[in-house]
């Protein structure tokens, strides 16, 4: 099989693969280059709800292709950057389902996500050490963000696999699964997120990341929106909502 990024879409959840398994489902160049317009591709579609990335088979992603870092690295890294920062700028939940190793690379992506879940027997790595690589600015503060300095210094200063459990007690995967699992619990858990308000999801997951310029922004958007009396009614009358409001194209 040829390196690519597979999708599809499914039940308003799309599903990014990533599919190189003749090296672990290491990003090529080529592969970093596809990420960000595929990701733009699912955001503009308004029966996206969610977006899983996996990795084809039994592994997430073993990082980025060794071979491309020799000509070019910093070229390499740039590539990396903007599909990372396009992951994490995906407007609507990310999730990453991470069976095998998760290192390098791949482990930039997961943390670009809004949350990660794994399958018992994964390993987690940063491994630019081993390499002579600065890591991306973006990339170490996304790490702190999610695990604190010094777990993030333990991952970069080291470059040693940590397990699922450990990944868990630390922050950096939210929900642990045993073997087997993790596809059941994906489609349980997606199912639930496209059933809320995509209203609450966007406007939360710019806040939960940071940005304090957009207040007014989504209080334009919160007055007069049925999202608001739909869940009132839902709740009252005892059923399920019907939330309409959508992201906007432009975000």
């Amino acid at each position: 099989m040829e390196p690519q990024l597979l999708h599809g879409v499914a039940d308003s959840v799309a599903t990014v693969v990533i599919a190189h398994p003749a090296k672990r489902n290491a990003m090529t160049a080529g592969m970093w280059r596809a990420l960000p317009p595929l990701l733009a591709t699912l955001a503009a579609d308004p029966g996206v709800r969610a977006l899983v990335l996996t990795g084809e088979g039994g592994t997430f992603c073993a990082g980025a292709d060794i071979s491309t870092l020799r000509d070019s690295p910093a070229e390499a890294q740039g590539l990396s950057v903007l599909a990372e920062e396009a992951l994490a700028a995906f407007p609507k939940p990310t999730l990453a389902a991470v069976r095998g190793h998760c290192v390098g690379g791949g482990a930039q992506l997961a943390a670009a996500c809004d949350l990660r879940f794994a399958q018992e027997g994964a390993l987690f790595g940063v491994t630019p050490a081993k390499l002579g690589i600065v890591y991306p600015a973006s990339a170490t503060r996304r790490l702190v963000s999610l695990v604190g300095p010094a777990t993030t210094k333990y991952l970069l200063y080291s470059g040693e696999l940590i397990d699922s459990g450990r990944a868990l007690r630390t922050g950096l995967v939210d929900e642990v699964l045993p073997e087997g699992e993790l596809g059941k619990r994906v489609v349980e858990f997606t199912r639930i997120l496209v059933s809320r308000s995509q209203l609450t999801q966007a406007s939360a997951k710019e806040f939960a990341d940071g940005r304090t310029d957009r207040d007014a922004h989504w209080a334009v958007h919160a007055r007069g929106n049925a999202d608001t009396a739909e869940g009132v009614a839902a709740f009252l009358e005892r059923r399920q909502p019907r939330f309409t409001w959508t992201v906007p194209a432009s975000g």
